[in-house]
């Protein structure tokens, strides 16, 4: 399947926006923010230190099997979707058990896959979940000092790196029919998390204009609320990132129907762009001085330039696709290209990250709906693509689809991968699998 009949088919188009005016320009040297203290040198965080996907060094291995480049396999009790991280020897993800009655934050070491130590959150409600989800899908992060987990009603739990509980968080009940996902982000002293909410099930089928939805900062050390923003946004399952922008910071949230952007010191809503559809999984990505945001359920793309202030729908947009991007994975920015995933149809595509034109399309081994749930890495100039039944297919980046391998681990895999020190670390749903030389 080659792009000009791919974008066909799948009715691709793109929607190239007129200039904008000079105040709307892409402003320069937009990046994310890093993690703190020397959270860079290990994976502290959804998609690592890069926060989208991008691994810096090499010699990671690019082939693997259920023995070949295999250096452990640990048990992992209960089941959760949750990504590992990874800081010094220890990684830490999170787990559910007895149903979702019991869940947990476990710590491994790195070097040879022990269990070290497993901390449970406060007993509570077991919230309705999607099959594919499980009450532990948020992602972990962690400073160095605590490893912070969401676990929607249950909370947001810090525990130090001895598994001791430095507090707990309790967030209220969290209403969303589909479970908690979004996970937590570190900036500075604060953790942000945005919880969108309120949907729920009715006669008249599923409510998704119900309120409750809101982003908010908690102090590090303490969990202290340091400010929280109530939004009007619906379910959805997204996580938070933060841009700098040189002169200054922003929070985005990606979410039903818009994107806004926030001040992360004081949670004043700085603007918002509208565009996406509902029920928004995937992490944005930035560069080339956009955010880059897919919007669920095969709906829009769109590359919008930061730094503005209200409504900036009109002003801001660079471009936007109308359809084909990925309900749950996240895109993946690497050099000139934007690399989406439509996991309701098994289709990657390959973007022109600047014109948002279809470079290529390529359906990676059979369709199927929603078959693939982690997000996408590059190292080594590789792009690497897990479906759900922990394949993997590496393909060469670039303005040419080249399938270089195809891997199978044996086992079921929806999280996404962990790289730190030439060795890749997958969760799947029974273990976690050290992989290299």
């Amino acid at each position: 399947m080659r792009s000009s009949r791919t974008a066909v088919w799948t009715g691709v188009l793109l929607t190239v926006l007129a200039s904008a005016p000079a105040a709307a320009q892409a402003p320069s040297g937009v990046r994310m923010v890093p993690p703190p203290n020397d959270g860079e040198r290990f994976w502290p965080r959804w998609r690592g230190p890069s926060g989208q996907g991008v691994v810096d060094g090499g010699g990671y291995v690019d082939t693997w099997s259920e023995t070949t480049n295999v250096r452990w396999r640990a048990p992992v009790p209960g089941s959760g979707h949750s990504s590992p991280i990874v800081w010094g020897d220890r990684i830490f993800l999170t787990t559910s058990r007895d149903g979702g009655r019991r869940l947990s934050v476990l710590s491994f070491r790195r070097s040879d896959g022990t269990l070290l130590w497993e901390t449970d959150a406060p007993a509570g409600r077991v919230e309705r979940h999607h099959g594919k989800n499980t009450p532990a899908s948020a992602t972990p992060t962690t400073d160095g000092e605590r490893v912070y987990a969401s676990f929607g009603s249950r909370g947001l739990l810090a525990v130090d790196f001895d598994g001791n509980v430095a507090w707990n968080r309790d967030l209220g009940q969290i209403e969303n029919y589909h479970g908690p996902a979004g996970s937590p982000l570190l900036y500075g002293d604060t953790v942000i998390i945005y919880q969108d909410q309120g949907a729920s099930f009715g006669a008249g089928g599923i409510n998704r204009d119900a309120t409750g939805a809101f982003v908010i900062a908690l102090d590090a050390e303490s969990g202290e609320t340091r400010w929280r923003t109530e939004r009007s946004a619906s379910v959805g399952w997204g996580s938070p990132i933060a841009i700098s922008l040189g002169d200054h910071d922003e929070v985005i949230v990606s979410s039903s129907r818009e994107i806004q952007s926030y001040d992360p010191t004081t949670g004043e809503e700085l603007w918002r762009c509208g565009g996406n559809l509902f029920e928004v999984i995937p992490t944005p990505v930035v560069g080339h001085g956009l955010v880059f945001c897919t919007s669920g359920r095969a709906g829009p793309t769109l590359a919008i330039r930061p730094g503005g202030r209200g409504d900036v729908t009109e002003s801001h947009v660079a471009w936007k696709t109308t359809r084909g991007s990925p309900f749950v994975p996240s895109p993946l920015l690497y050099g000139e290209y934007l690399y989406t995933l439509n996991d309701m149809s098994s289709i990657v595509t390959c973007l022109n990250a600047r014109t948002g034109e279809t470079v290529w399309q390529e359906r990676l081994g059979r369709p199927q709906r929603e078959a693939i749930s982690a997000s996408p890495v590059v190292v080594d100039d590789k792009l690497f693509i897990t479906n759900d039944d922990g394949v993997t297919y590496v393909l060469k980046t670039g303005p040419t689809f080249e399938l270089l391998h195809t891997n199978d681990i044996g086992a079921r895999t929806l999280a996404s991968p962990a790289l730190v020190d030439g060795v890749w670390y997958v969760r799947t749903v029974d273990e976690i699998v050290a992989i290299g030389e």
